[in-house]
């Protein structure tokens, strides 16, 4: 009965499946680098995540044939890589999957500010929008370092290209503005980025964060 209900709540809260999802995916990412066929169930699971994020964007203002458009090429590049082993496809691939993340934020945005009272998906959103976020400057670092090798750094292994994960967790560092750990960006373009990121993750929670609290603390309570 407790399972039925937590189903029955997430469906409702497209936000909150999609935020389940991508921190489920954090967690699986790890093992799935480290298997043979590890790209293909990468590539796979992040088809599934395009396919929470465009049933997100119906619930925003934004508009939901912009990201069918933008998810399209990105499903056929995936499944290219998956199929043939086409390696050299990741900088398009990642370079279109960051705007289509950054699209699906600014969506988000909207639908939290659009007025002020604050629902339960939107506090759901606003943990999904920061994910967004964090992945779409992600993949803009692989975009970065397929086009210009060794453009970030590591104490492990630092002659290797960094992996997903790895550039994942420097993104969640940067935004969050909690430090930048073992993984550093080395070149000027790198950098640029990171410091743009620095920049967004402040932003968002002054902004966005800081406003939904704000609403919170007032007498009436979140709604459905």
């Amino acid at each position: 009965m407790h399972l039925l209900r937590m189903i029955v709540h997430t469906r409702r809260h497209p936000s909150a499946i999609l935020l389940l999802a991508q921190l489920l995916g954090m967690v699986l990412y790890p093992f799935l680098e480290q298997t043979r066929y590890g790209h293909v169930a990468f590539n796979a699971f992040g088809i599934v995540i395009l396919a929470f994020t465009v049933r997100m964007v119906q619930r925003t203002p934004g508009h939901t044939w912009i990201c069918v458009a933008m998810s399209l090429p990105i499903i056929a590049l995936l499944t290219a890589q998956m199929l043939f082993d086409m390696p050299y496809l990741q900088l398009w691939s990642s370079a279109i999957e960051a705007l289509f993340y950054f699209y699906a934020a600014g969506s988000l945005i909207s639908y939290m500010l659009a007025d002020r009272r604050v629902t339960t998906d939107e506090l759901y959103a606003a943990g999904a929008t920061f994910t967004l976020l964090a992945w779409g400057f992600a993949h803009l670092y692989m975009a970065v370092q397929a086009l210009t090798p060794h453009s970030f750094g590591a104490a492990v292994n630092p002659e290797l290209a960094r992996t997903w994960t790895e550039l994942n967790y420097l993104s969640f560092a940067l935004l969050s503005s909690t430090g930048i750990g073992d993984v550093i960006p080395l070149t000027g373009h790198a950098r640029s980025l990171a410091s743009i990121e620095m920049f967004v993750g402040l932003m968002y929670l002054a902004a966005v964060v800081a406003r939904l609290i704000g609403l919170t603390m007032q007498p009436s309570k979140p709604v459905e």
